[in-house]
């Protein structure tokens, strides 16, 4: 081996060794071999410029209450110490918002609404979600084409109607700023007494409601909306809301097999951006006695490590009794991270949540390595999105002549 050394004088004849031989000439330094480390890709290099605050704030996504980034309501200034939307995004360098009725007031109202909330994350643009499934749970029917629900399209068994029906609402949401809907409802309603989901769902049938639950996710592609199977590992046979209480599946395994999963996979197979968690406990899936959205057992065994998935895992919303019977509102957070979600939703006190989160980072209970492990997936929806350096600017103009129009509305009259 050739130690190469350095260089210090000019040139000359050659000089001689002891033995009066000529010396060998130097070696000459040679150009350093091409990296062979692969170039980082856009996701990459945007969580490379983030600190750990920033990335703690990508996970969350709460309720901000008003009808402009820059002002405050009532409901704002009692839970975030009188701090417009857009001072909550920025100081808690937020990943997302979600959308509600009070949200909403007129088309011009929402656009500069959602062009606001996007101007004042500064380093990664927002997702902005809502919960448009249409039918019983439809946030933004005050603006949108009224879409007959799940249940009333899964009658049809037309799965060119659902997908045509889903990317109709993602082109709407997407005209006013919306770039992800926590729809479609994957639960196969097996319970007729179920008091949460009944025609929320497209059926009772599981390999009919996969089908319409993979034909809802493509059209909302077809609208470049992100798309969420909901709620996993499935809420179908439930006699209570998890909204009010903690339900208790009884399912085997091998009845969860034949009749919760099927449309799970069929969302996974469809290339669904985001499944979302229920708070419900599955003694047969976790005997823990948690519920699926603080499970391991059930986010990470289950939906990552056997179903493959590999997007974001929302949580349902943290502020639901369902997921609060056990754990104060830090812990809740902290747990759901440890379980396997991404994505925060509708943390009860943000405050509280970002700062336990934040400090199991800084103490290494959550690692380093598993908070990058979810941003690194937020991060990919909202490349895949369009969403990774430059939110799009919502026009209401544009949105005036998408929502509820004829051709919209004869779609509905036909669904």
């Amino acid at each position: 081996m050739i130690a190469l050394t350095a260089c210090g004088g000019g040139g000359g004849s050659a000089e001689v060794t002891p033995s009066g031989g000529k010396a060998a000439p130097p070696a000459q330094s040679t150009a350093p071999a091409p990296s062979t480390a692969p170039a980082q890709s856009p996701v990459q290099r945007v969580l490379a410029r983030m600190s750990v605050e920033e990335k703690v704030g990508q996970l969350f996504m709460p309720v901000l209450y008003g009808t402009a980034a820059d002002t405050v309501s009532g409901e704002n200034q009692a839970r975030y110490a009188a701090q417009t939307p857009a001072k909550v995004i920025a100081k808690y360098h937020l990943g997302g918002v979600i959308l509600f009725p009070q949200n909403v007031r007129s088309t011009g109202q929402v656009v500069g609404l959602t062009n606001g909330m996007q101007r004042a994350s500064k380093k990664v643009p927002l997702l902005i979600g809502t919960d448009q499934e249409n039918g019983l749970v439809s946030r933004m029917s005050a603006l949108m084409t009224d879409f007959p629900g799940a249940a009333e399209i899964g009658a049809t068994k037309d799965t060119g109607l659902a997908r045509e029906v889903a990317e109709a609402t993602g082109e709407e949401l997407r005209a006013l700023g919306v770039n992800l809907d926590f729809a479609p409802v994957a639960d196969v309603n097996v319970n007729p007494r179920n008091p949460v989901i009944g025609r929320r769902a497209y059926g009772d049938d599981p390999q009919k409601v996969a089908k319409m639950v993979s034909a809802a996710v493509k059209g909302f592609a077809d609208a470049k909306i992100a798309a969420t199977a909901k709620h996993f590992p499935g809420h179908g046979d439930t006699s209570v809301d998890s909204h009010t209480g903690l339900p208790v599946i009884k399912h085997t395994k091998a009845e969860w097999e034949r009749i919760d999963a099927p449309p799970f996979k069929a969302a996974i197979a469809a290339g669904v951006d985001a499944v979302m968690s229920a708070h419900l406990v599955f003694p047969k899936l976790d005997p823990s006695g948690d519920p699926a959205t603080l499970s391991k057992p059930i986010l990470t065994g289950l939906l990552r490590e056997k179903l493959g998935f590999k997007g974001v895992i929302s949580t349902d919303a943290l502020n639901m009794a369902g997921v609060r019977k056990k754990y104060n509102d830090g812990e809740i957070a902290v747990r759901a991270v440890l379980a396997g979600a991404d994505l925060l939703l509708m943390p009860n006190d943000l405050p509280r949540a970002y700062n336990a989160v934040l400090a199991a980072v800084k103490s290494g209970r959550i690692s380093k390595e598993r908070l990058d492990q979810s941003v690194t997936r937020l991060l990919t929806l909202k490349q895949t999105r369009g969403l990774l350096t430059e939110a799009p600017v919502a026009s209401a103009e544009r949105a005036a002549e998408v929502l509820r129009s004829p051709e919209h509305r004869k779609l509905a009259a036909r669904a």
